[in-house]
């Protein structure tokens, strides 16, 4: 009968590299996991600061005019299309987070803080005048949960 013969760590050795042991292996995976997860957690707080910046931005007013959507209104409709987005932003612009709009309440309007409160203005004054029509709608759903709104103008398209 032969004798059982242990092996040297040398013997473990695959081409030049060293076979890992469980330990060292789940010590690596463990690693491996945190780094990224701070990874996750980096890129999520970068983004958290971006959208803190994109919110304090849209809280300052602008000068509006129906030269800055003209354009963008005309190749929409030489497209064919009826609507057109003029406007995403996050619900934290609505003093609800987005449940007016989401609700089709009437009073949505109410809601509004910021640029999106003086898009909105705009409309009403100076588009809705014109014949163009205002929707509101969420337009992203993070985790299933409200995340950004939109405004579309529309219009109607008459066929000739």
């Amino acid at each position: 009968m032969d004798a059982v013969r242990t092996r040297s760590p040398a013997d473990l050795e695959l081409a030049d590299e060293t076979f890992m042991s469980a330990a060292e292996l789940g010590a690596y995976t463990a690693k491996l996991k945190a780094a990224k997860a701070m990874k996750a957690l980096k890129a999520e707080d970068q983004a958290s600061q971006a959208r803190a910046e994109l919110i304090k931005t849209l809280s300052k007013t602008i000068e509006l005019t129906p030269e800055k959507v003209q354009d963008k209104l005309r190749v929409a409709a030489e497209q064919g299309k009826n609507e057109l987005l003029v406007m995403r932003f996050p619900n934290a612009m609505c003093t609800d987070s987005g449940r007016a709009i989401n609700n089709a309440e009437a009073d949505w309007p109410d809601t509004l803080t910021g640029r999106p409160r003086q898009a909105y203005e705009f409309w009403r004054e100076r588009l809705r005048p014109l014949g163009y029509g205002l929707s509101a709608m969420i337009v992203d759903w993070p985790d299933g949960m409200p995340g950004d709104v939109g405004f579309f103008l529309t219009w109607v398209k008459l066929h000739v």
